[in-house]
């Protein structure tokens, strides 16, 4: 998995590309939403439009972030879930959990 961010009006946009499935890339997450925190960057954005893959660790990565961020008196959206994540957060019943959006530009219009 490779981690890219860049800003976007009022959040953070974190792109995820490949396999979402934590180990060390977990660590790397946690460690960039507390950095984010820190900056008083606390709307931010989870791009999965180049998520191939995610198993349960990964979705624990994405819990625990959620969680870091809400803790911390932000907000994480989902963008741009492939059918394949989308199954899985509904199965999982995460869907009711993030608020997940169709673009990157509607989850940042969001925050407004």
């Amino acid at each position: 998995m490779k981690i890219k961010t860049y800003e976007k009006y009022n959040a953070v946009v974190i792109e995820l590309k490949g396999n979402v499935m934590g180990g060390p890339e977990a660590q790397e997450f946690s460690d960039l939403l507390h950095d984010l925190i820190k900056q008083n960057k606390k709307n931010v954005v989870i791009d999965l439009s180049e998520t191939k893959f995610m198993n349960s660790s990964g979705l624990g990565m994405l819990i625990s972030g959620y969680t870091t961020l809400k803790n911390g008196g932000g907000n994480m959206k989902l963008a741009n879930a492939t059918e394949k994540i989308e199954s899985l957060l509904v199965i999982t019943k995460l869907i009711t959990i993030f608020e997940h959006y169709d673009s990157v530009d509607k989850a940042v219009e969001s925050f407004k």
